[in-house]
């Protein structure tokens, strides 16, 4: 099997730092090479090889593609967005949306399953070794042990979300070691989970640590400088997000009450440390500073503000905007979520919603989110229109048909677009990959509870926090547990939107029949005159997507179960 390519007869740290690796910590000379010796011998070495296992993180939206990795979110597997046939990207995805997961352009099946291997060796390895290192009085052991086992437990979460139960490793394999070894069951992953979380958050409830450069406790977590290690928060909000897929229906199809209450106490967990809280405007929630007035942040992925190029300029933004393409294409399905800002679905007669302007009069998140046509955006309206009514037919600048480059659904994600990215050249932007925020915290302790025990006051009390936020009016009185259920789920769809929670929560939910087999459309903008004519379209069938119920579990990759000489036992269905 594969992870006996990863796990075994690294002699040279080198060897280590290829594939996902980011950065050589070893920062070594050329022709040098450093044996595991070396490298343990020296607490600065193993601190810069502890580090490295940040590097095995999904910690980018867009991530998908083979061909440029900036591009392709989990969101476009879903009712959420769709992407532009673009010959460097759309593959990626229609092996997803038709069902394919064993094709080797199934990235996030095929990769992900090595990446994580590779991650948890890493940590095994630093494990297995954190006793034996010479430290000094400018490293903290004990700190470095809690982060390895944090990580550890995302490594198998990241697993335990895509292929149920997978194989347990708490050691590095030696040479001697048979690497063909049986899958742990799901809930065994789980309770191997659990248990690193458990230790980890002992650690950093109890150590202090401080020298000129770092600086840890557990009221104040880490200094500037070492912002987005793991903290108390983020090991709850792990293990909050954890629970939740444990008492999910795709796991737990007897709806034990139990699991979900257990769930729900993971969430008041991080609620009872008076800690965290909502930032004031949801539309700049991804453009924060990560050391600035900020509580709602529980962990999130520390980097500068991205460039003009890459994922923003070569995926988000269309040439129209002196972007290079726009990719990320919201669905008029994801739109039509968006309630009415008296609270109303657009599905109730009594909402005041007209089809003929559709966008006026929507949850205050629908104009955070998405980029729609006649929207003021970045100084000048926003033309994504077809004007038939001309010799040849014209069309508005942010929308044309012949190019992949642009829009194919009449939407563009605001919420990846940060507004300073105006096209000037030499402009930077913050946009941050949020691992644990707040608000989801809320909607989980919502969800779990009321599996648990109906809409009760704490419920309502957890999801109207974040509609206030929005400026959405508090949820009806008198629902039953079913339609606070649906409202639940809506609310995550809208509140979390394209922050790669959508295909996550339809696979926990088993619900990928339900939503994914529904048509994809799209939505046709006519202008006459100064008018608009809004039609809703369904998308072609590149766009449209095919789903079975087993398909809610990911198969393991075919080379590991090939490999495995019939020890490895795939997911039914594959």
């Amino acid at each position: 099997m594969q992870i006996k390519k990863y796990t075994i007869g690294f002699l040279l740290l080198g060897v280590l730092l290829s594939t996902s690796c980011k950065e050589d910590f070893l920062q070594r000379d050329p022709g040098a090479p450093i044996t595991s010796e070396d490298v343990f011998n020296d607490p600065v070495l193993a601190s810069r090889f502890a580090d490295n296992s940040y590097n095995f993180l999904v910690d980018d939206y867009g991530r998908i593609s083979q061909a440029q990795r900036h591009k392709g979110t989990t969101g476009q597997f879903t009712d959420e967005a769709i992407g532009s046939g673009a010959a460097d990207f759309l593959p990626y995805m229609a092996v997803m949306n038709q069902g394919r997961f064993l094709d080797p352009q199934a990235t996030d099946v095929v990769e992900i399953y090595g990446r994580m291997y590779q991650g948890i060796r890493n940590v095994n390895v630093m494990l297995s070794k954190i006793e034996s290192v010479p430290w000094t009085a400018n490293e903290n052991p004990r700190l470095i042990k809690a982060q390895m086992l944090f990580l550890r437990g995302m490594f198998y979460f990241e697993l335990a979300k895509r292929y149920g139960g997978v194989i347990l490793l708490d050691q590095p394999l030696s040479l001697t070691d048979n690497p063909d070894l049986p899958r742990n069951s799901f809930d065994e992953t789980v309770a191997f989970i659990l248990r690193d979380l458990q230790e980890a958050e002992g650690i950093l409830s109890e150590e202090e640590f401080s020298t000129s450069n770092t600086t840890y406790s557990p009221n104040n977590d880490w200094n500037i400088g070492n912002y987005g290690r793991p903290t108390v928060g983020a090991v709850k909000a792990l293990r909050s997000r954890l629970l939740l897929l444990a008492a999910s229906p795709l796991h737990n199809p007897g709806n034990d009450a139990t699991k979900w209450k257990i769930a729900a106490n993971a969430a008041r967990e991080i609620m009872d440390m008076d800690k965290y809280n909502l930032h004031t405007n949801y539309a700049t929630l991804l453009n924060q500073n990560a050391t600035g007035n900020n509580n709602e942040y529980i962990l999130i992925k520390v980097r500068g503000p991205r460039p003009s190029g890459g994922f923003i300029n070569d995926f988000i933004v269309p040439p129209s905007y002196a972007g290079a393409q726009g990719l990320m294409n919201p669905t008029q399905n994801h739109v039509d979520l968006y309630e009415m800002k008296n609270g109303k679905p657009i599905t109730d007669p009594t909402s005041g919603y007209n089809p003929k302007d559709p966008y006026k009069d929507r949850d205050p998140r629908f104009y955070a989110n998405i980029i729609h046509n006649d929207m003021t955006w970045l100084k000048r309206k926003v033309e994504m229109w077809v004007n038939n009514g001309t010799n040849p037919t014209s069309y508005g600048r942010d929308y044309q048909p012949g190019s992949s480059s642009y829009t194919r659904t009449r939407y563009y994600c605001r919420k990846l677009w940060p507004e300073l990215f105006d096209g000037t050249p030499g402009r930077t932007a913050l946009l941050n990959f949020i691992f644990f925020r707040y608000g989801e915290v809320l909607l989980n302790y919502a969800e779990a509870l009321n599996e648990a025990e109906g809409p009760v006051t704490e419920v309502y009390t957890a999801i109207n926090q974040i509609r206030k936020r929005a400026g959405m009016p508090d949820l009806p009185t008198g629902l039953s547990k079913d339609q606070m259920r649906t409202r639940i789920h809506n609310e995550r769809a809208v509140e979390l939107a394209f922050e790669e929670h959508r295909w996550w929560d339809i696979l926990r939910w088993k619900k990928g029949k339900e939503i994914l087999t529904k048509t994809i459309n799209a939505m046709d903008v006519e202008k006459k005159g100064n008018a608009f004519i809004y039609t809703v379209v369904p998308m072609a069938a590149i766009y449209q997507r095919s789903f079975e119920d087993h398909m809610h579990l990911y198969p393991i990759p075919r080379d590991e179960v090939d490999k495995s000489q019939g020890i490895m036992v795939q997911n039914p269905g594959w």
